[in-house]
């Protein structure tokens, strides 16, 4: 470049709306750029993935204490040649019926936990518990 450009580049001072709007164009971008590829997320997504994940993770620990109930069970080989003849789409509801995912004071079986239930004691491999705890 030139000497002249050099100095014009040097003397040169935006106006306030240029920087205004330069910082405009700069939140914007930031802003794009974090919820798309940098993860962010708003108030109301965070709080609607912790809720899932916490239902999740209730699910979960209630079909393992279901698993491990259901093939404790006196007649767990019984209940285990019922729950196989019963179609794979209503397996979660002879669990439910059964009452192995509706624990002491619900009303109410817990959401999710039949279908992994099912799954696990269709598996054979029941939930490794400590049997100290």
């Amino acid at each position: 470049m030139s000497n002249d450009m050099m100095n014009n580049l040097d003397q040169y001072r935006p106006t306030k709306t240029v920087w205004f709007w330069s910082c405009v164009g700069v939140a914007a971008l930031t802003m794009a750029v974090g919820f798309t590829a940098g993860g962010w997320v708003t108030g109301g997504t965070a709080a609607q993935q912790i809720e899932t994940s916490s239902q999740n993770a209730v699910a979960k620990l209630a079909a393992n204490i279901c698993a491990k109930q259901f093939l404790a069970a006196p007649d767990a080989k019984y209940q285990v040649t019922q729950l196989k003849e019963v179609d794979s789409w209503k397996q979660d509801s002879f669990i439910e019926e059964g009452g192995w995912v509706t624990f002491a004071n619900m009303e109410d079986p817990v959401n999710g936990a039949a279908e992994l239930c099912a799954e696990k004691v269709l598996a054979g491999n029941p939930p490794l518990v400590d049997s100290n705890v």
